[in-house]
């Protein structure tokens, strides 16, 4: 379930974003609680409770008192909005500044980009 990567209590953190980016987690959902999520996991209810804190502070999840946490509305286009722009930054810059580099113009790259989204039916 858990790998040795990272904090578990960012992986499950990791986890729900990704649930909420797919869809999977919609608006106003209800997610599971701490104490259901560390017993389904069989981890410490503190380290699923650090992760809960992490996602209401980054505003995907939101508290309701006596109710429990919930997918904050517009969770889904703000955690999408980052994904896309660390794209960006980690795929599509460098591979723009190796194309400058060894000549590739911008129009090549249209021409290319045109190309394959045809073939890709995008």
């Amino acid at each position: 379930m858990f790998d040795d990567r990272s904090p578990i209590y960012r992986q499950i953190a990791d986890r729900i974003k990704a649930e909420v980016a797919s869809g999977a987690l919609g608006p106003d959902a209800q997610v599971m609680s701490t104490n259901q999520y560390a017993s389904f996991y069989a981890i410490n209810p503190a380290t699923a409770a650090k992760a809960f804190q992490q996602l209401v502070d980054e505003g995907v999840l939101y508290k309701r008192r006596g109710l429990g946490m919930f997918v904050a509305p517009g969770a889904r286009d703000m955690l999408i909005a980052g994904k896309r722009a660390r794209y960006f930054d980690a795929v599509l810059g460098p591979a723009l500044d190796e194309a400058a580099a060894i000549g590739i113009s911008e129009d090549d790259i249209r021409t290319f980009i045109e190309a394959r989204s045809r073939r890709h039916g995008i």
